[in-house]
C-alpha cells in the first residue's frame, strides 16, 4: 500500500472513533472526513461528492415524500386499526403488532411506520392489559426485518443497490431479495412468538402522568357520517387514551356521566375530554370525531396547514379582562381556541364566556406560521407547537394507498426503475394533496441524506487507493478459508460496524471490501454484496444501532440490557439464516 492507502485507513478509524466517542453529529464528522479527502488530493471534487448524486441515495430523498404522504392521510392507522383487534395472550399481540409492521415495512420507510404504530399500540396495550413493553421491541425488529424484503423497504438496500449499479453496472429489482427476507421475516417472527414475552420485560413507558400535566378540556361531536356511530366507546377506542379521558357525554337535552364502556355512540353526540395538551392531538386521530367549536369551522385555513398550538398569555395582551367572545380572539389572531388551563386546572363553562387573564395557556387550533408570527410578539409569553398535531386527511388515505400500490406494481414490472416509480408517486402525492409541497420539504431528513452520500466518500477512497483490496488480502485471505466461512467473516464484521456506527455507514465501509473478497477468491461478487446489505439492516443489539430502536425506548421504558437480552440471539438466528442461504439463492 501507499500512503494514500494508509492516509485513507487513518480516515476511516478516526471516523469510527469519533462517532463512538464524542457527542459531534453524524453528518458533521461525515462531512469533515468527505473534505479532508477532497482537499488532500486523495479524492477529486466529483469522486467526493458523487454520492449526493448517487441514484440510491436520491431514492431514499424521494420516498421519504411518499411515506410522509401515507402518514399524512392516516392510512398507516386506518389500516393498524383494522388488523390489530383484540387478541387474549401476549403471543397474540406480538403476532398481530408483527405481520402488519413487517408488512408495511417492506413497501416504505420503516421508520414512519414505527412512528405511527407506538401511539396505536400505547392505546392498545391499555384496552388489551399486554404491556406495550412487550411489543414495541418486536414492533421495531419487525419494521427492520419487513424492511430486508424488498429494495425500497431500507435505505440500506438503496444504498447498496446504488453502489452496484455506479461500481458493477447491476441493478437489483424489486423483489430480488424476497427469497432470503420473507424466511428471515418467519422465522424471526416465530422466535418472537414462542420467547419474545419471556425475554421482554413488563415495564412502565415514559408517559407523563395527567395530574402532572396541564389540564385541559376537549369537546368533540360523533359525525352522523362517520365510522363511529353505533359502535360502543371501547370500539371505537375511546376507552383508554394515553394522554386523557372521557368524561361525560351530551346527548339532546341529556347528560351521560362515567358512561360505560359497552355505551353506544350516536350521531351528534358531544364528547368532553379532559387530559393534557396531547389528549387534543390523540383525539384528533380518532377518524369520526369533529371538533365541536364552531369558531375551527370558520377558520380561513386549510385542513392541512392546521397545527394544535399551546400560547400563555402576557400582561400587554389587548384583550386582558375580556370575554374570549368579547376579544375578537379568532378574527384578530386567525386562530380558533379549544379549551384554556388556569394555574394547571382547565376551566369549565362555554369558551366564549370565559375571561381572560395573564398567565392562562391557550390550546389552539390553528395555522403553522403561528408560532413564527407571534412567538417575539408582547401578547404572549410563551407559544409552542405540540409535535403531530395537524388532523390526518382519512378521505384520501385510498388514494395515498392506490399511489403506493402503483409505484410499487411500475417498478416490480420493470415498466419503471425504482427511482422513476418513486418520482412518479411522490408527485401524484402532491397533485392529489394528500401531502403538502412544505410538508414534503420538511419531512425529508436532509442529515440522514447528508449521512449517506458523505459516507460515499469513504468507501470511494478505499476503493480508489487499494485500501480495501489490502484488507482483504492481509487480513482474510492470510488462511486458505473456504467461501462460506469468508462469506460469514465479512456478514460478522459488518454487524459489528452497524452496531457501532450507521446501518448505511457500515454498509457503504464494507461494501469494497466485500468486492476485494470476492475479487481474491475468484468467485461471484454477489453473495458478498447482499451478505452486507442483510448484515448492515441486522441491527438488533443495540438502541443506537437503528434508528426505529431508538424510538421505541422510552415508550417502552427499556433499558440498554433489554436490547442484548433479546437482541443477541436475534442476531444469531438472523445471521445462521443469512449465511446458509445467501450462496444457495446467489450462487458462489
Amino acid at each position: 500500500m501507499d500512503y494514500e492507502a494508509y492516509l485513507t485507513i487513518a480516515t476511516v478509524v478516526t471516523v469510527l472513533l469519533t462517532l463512538l466517542a464524542t457527542k459531534i453529529a453524524t453528518d458533521v464528522i461525515l462531512m469533515g472526513a468527505l473534505g479532508f479527502l477532497v482537499i488532500s488530493g486523495i479524492l477529486t471534487p466529483t469522486e467526493g461528492l458523487y454520492g449526493f448524486a448517487n441514484p440510491g441515495v436520491m431514492t431514499i430523498a424521494i420516498l421519504y415524500v411518499v411515506s410522509a404522504g401515507l402518514k399524512e392521510t392516516g392510512a398507516i392507522q386506518w389500516i393498524a386499526g383494522h388488523l390489530l383487534g383484540n387478541p387474549k395472550t401476549t403471543q397474540q399481540a406480538t403476532l398481530k403488532v408483527f405481520l402488519p409492521s413487517s408488512f408495511l415495512s417492506a413497501f416504505m420507510n420503516n421508520t414512519a411506520v414505527v412512528a405511527m404504530f407506538i401511539p396505536s399500540i400505547q392505546e392498545w396495550s391499555k384496552r388489551t392489559k399486554v404491556p406495550a413493553s412487550k411489543l414495541l421491541l418486536p414492533l421495531s425488529y419487525a419494521a427492520i426485518l419487513g424492511g430486508t424484503c424488498t429494495l425500497i423497504g431500507t435505505s440500506t438496500n438503496l444504498v447498496v443497490d446504488g453502489l452496484l449499479q455506479s461500481t458493477q453496472g447491476l441493478s437489483l429489482s424489486m423483489f430480488s431479495l424476497i427469497w432470503l427476507g420473507l424466511p428471515l421475516v418467519l422465522i424471526g417472527g416465530m422466535f418472537l412468538y414462542f420467547c419474545g414475552d419471556k425475554l421482554l420485560p413488563n415495564r412502565q413507558g415514559a408517559v407523563e402522568q395527567l395530574d402532572l400535566a396541564r389540564e385541559y378540556s376537549v369537546d368533540v361531536i360523533v359525525d352522523k357520517s362517520g365510522p363511529l356511530v353505533g359502535k360502543t366507546i371501547e370500539e371505537a377506542g375511546l376507552r383508554n387514551l394515553s394522554h386523557g379521558y372521557l368524561i361525560e357525554i351530551h346527548r339532546q337535552s341529556r347528560m351521560i356521566t362515567a358512561a360505560s364502556p359497552d355505551t353506544e355512540l350516536a350521531a351528534e353526540d358531544r364528547l368532553i375530554f379532559v387530559g393534557s395538551p396531547e389528549c387534543a392531538r390523540e383525539i384528533r386521530l380518532i377518524r369520526g370525531l369533529a371538533p365541536a367549536s364552531k369558531d375551527i369551522e370558520k377558520l380561513q385555513i386549510t385542513h392541512h396547514e392546521r397545527c394544535l398550538v399551546e400560547a400563555v398569555i402576557g400582561p400587554e395582551f389587548t384583550g386582558l379582562g375580556q370575554s374570549i367572545k368579547n376579544s375578537r380572539f379568532r378574527t384578530r389572531f386567525q386562530a380558533a381556541i379549544i379549551s384554556v388551563s388556569r394555574n394547571g386546572q382547565r376551566i369549565e363553562g362555554k369558551i366564549g364566556d370565559i375571561r381572560l387573564q395573564v398567565g392562562d395557556t391557550l390550546l389552539l387550533e390553528t395555522s403553522q406560521d403561528f408560532v413564527g408570527q407571534y412567538r417575539s410578539r408582547r401578547d404572549f409569553l410563551l407559544v409552542s407547537a405540540i409535535n403531530d398535531s395537524t388532523p390526518p386527511a382519512f378521505d384520501k388515505a385510498p388514494t395515498a394507498l392506490a399511489i403506493l400500490f402503483l409505484m410499487i406494481m411500475l417498478s416490480a414490472t420493470s415498466l419503471l426503475t425504482i427511482l422513476e416509480s418513486a418520482l412518479l408517486a411522490a408527485g401524484a402525492m402532491l397533485a392529489t394533496r394528500c401531502i403538502t409541497v412544505a410538508k414534503a420539504r420538511r419531512n425529508i431528513d436532509l442529515t440522514v441524506i447528508t449521512v449517506i452520500a458523505a459516507s460515499f466518500s469513504l468507501g470511494t477512497a478505499m476503493t480508489k487507493t487499494g485500501a480495501a483490496e489490502a484488507i482483504a488480502n492481509n487480513l482474510f485471505l492470510s488462511a486458505d478459508l473456504s467461501p462460506w466461512v469468508m462469506l460469514g467473516i465479512v456478514y460478522f464484521l459488518t454487524v459489528i460496524f452497524t452496531e457501532m456506527i450507521t446501518n448505511n455507514a457500515a454498509a457503504i465501509l464494507m461494501f469494497p471490501i466485500a468486492i476485494a473478497v470476492a475479487d481474491k477468491m475468484d468467485v461471484n461478487y454477489l453473495p458478498f454484496v447482499i451478505a452486507v446489505m442483510f448484515a448492515a439492516s441486522a441491527s438488533f443489539i443495540t438502541p443506537l444501532g437503528y434508528q426505529t430502536n431508538l424510538m421505541v425506548m422510552g415508550p417502552g421504558g427499556y433499558h440498554s440490557r433489554d436490547y442484548m437480552k433479546i437482541g443477541l440471539p436475534m442476531s444469531l438466528i438472523t445471521a445462521a439464516c443469512s449465511i446458509s442461504l445467501i450462496p444457495l439463492i446467489w450462487h458462489f
